[in-house]
């Protein structure tokens, strides 16, 4: 039996160990939109150089890609050697690859701290995402998986807004904010303790496989980044073009996609009582679909801002649902290993979205393009709505006699 104190003190180390999660998972959204407001900005500052205006667009998305590369490799690292030493290197290493921006006034040697600053996310993020699944269980993981995506969401709108807000004072002011990430280092080496399941049986992991369900869901990650990815990467430029020139409100715009994702995320164990995984994608594609409709149309600050909440509130309920169904079902011992590839999909489709889509941009619109994005995601919406219900019917559906 615990004493009133012993009770007092497991719980305030409850509370710490999950506000450190909280603010290592901000750190992961932090990473790319932060600059999203200062991009045409940057566009102009670097008009001399050549193909200005993509090599800028990857300043923005770069992470993504080195995110994408060392993501398996800190999974497969942290499943035999532990997970804090690395999570505690990559915040120092994302502290000064991420503040270094503001320095440097080369675009390509702005690329190389881009990529560093990769590397570090690609490091932390699959780290906490395993944290959480070795620290809780059952409901308590559910909910909390929802939690640090809505938090995650929260930190963004807090950082895309300050960093609208400091483009107004220069496009370098932005990158400041990822020193942020030193303040949270001496709170991750206080608070989180190293999980027991690391390190054992390593010999039976090496021939332990995951379901190939998890391959499935690490594709349909990847297709809903691509697409998610429009927002932060096309935004600034349509409002541009739609003569909203305070970087501040593009900041504001971008943010309430975040924040109503976050709410979406925030509600994600509710929705789940209610719906099963599959049908969330399929609404959560179909609020996508209607808010890029919404963009394609608009000529308006407010319409965009509609836009905004429907993307959010769409992609807000399937970051948690791919989450929560990944570690599900990775067998413990090869966890870190299944996040981390998960965590690969994720980051490729943001670091593929404006690659893919240039060469659509150099023949349509961006509102052309936006309504063209649209029916690919109705089309998605409907193919999970069909999946469910040809599963539903299976399980309904009488045995055949004899």
């Amino acid at each position: 039996m615990f004493t009133n104190t012993q009770a007092t003190t497991v719980i305030n180390k409850q509370l710490k160990l999950k506000f450190t999660l909280l603010l290592v998972s901000s750190l992961t959204i932090m990473s790319v939109i932060t600059i999203s407001p200062a991009l045409p900005q940057m566009t102009l500052a670097f008009s001399a150089v050549k193909n200005a205006a993509f090599l800028v667009k990857l300043v923005l998305t770069l992470p993504a890609l080195m995110i994408a590369i060392f993501s398996p490799i800190t999974g497969y690292l942290i499943d035999r050697y532990g997970r804090l030493r690395i999570l505690w290197f990559s915040l120092a290493l994302y502290a000064i690859s991420g503040a270094g921006g503001f320095f440097l006034n080369n675009l390509y040697h702005l690329l190389l701290s881009r990529a560093a600053l990769g590397i570090a996310v690609g490091m932390s993020m699959p780290i906490v995402i395993t944290l959480i699944a070795d620290y809780f269980e059952g409901l308590e993981r559910q909910k909390f998986v929802g939690l640090q995506i809505a938090f995650m969401s929260l930190g963004g709108i807090l950082f895309i807004g300050l960093g609208g807000i400091l483009t107004d004072f220069g496009w370098k002011y932005p990158f400041l904010i990822y020193l942020f990430a030193l303040l949270v280092l001496p709170l991750s080496m206080m608070y989180l303790p190293e999980p027991a399941v690391v390190g054992k049986n390593n010999q039976f992991n090496q021939h332990l496989k995951a379901p190939r369900q998890i391959w499935l869901l690490c594709l349909n990650t990847m297709i809903m980044w691509v697409l998610f990815f429009l927002i932060p990467v096309q935004i600034p430029f349509h409002l541009k073009a739609i003569g909203i020139e305070k970087n501040s409100l593009i900041g504001a715009a971008i943010a309430i996609s975040t924040a109503f994702s976050a709410a979406s995320s925030f509600s994600y164990s509710k929705i789940k009582e209610h719906f099963s995984s599959l049908t969330i994608f399929s609404l959560g594609y179909l609020l996508m679909a209607a808010g890029f409709i919404c963009i394609s149309v608009s000529n308006s600050y407010l319409l965009v801002i509609l836009a905004m909440m429907l993307s959010g509130l769409g992609m807000g309920m399937m970051i948690p649902n791919t989450n929560m169904w990944v570690m599900k079902i990775a067998p413990p011992e090869i966890r870190g290993k299944e996040i981390g590839k998960l965590t690969t999909f994720w980051f490729l489709g943001q670091f593929l979205s404006p690659i893919i889509i240039y060469p659509v941009l150099t023949m349509l619109s961006i509102s052309s393009t936006f309504m063209l994005a649209s029916g690919f995601l109705f089309l998605l919406s409907i193919s999970f709505l069909i999946f469910q219900f040809s599963i539903t019917g299976k399980s309904v559906s009488p045995k055949p006699v004899g």
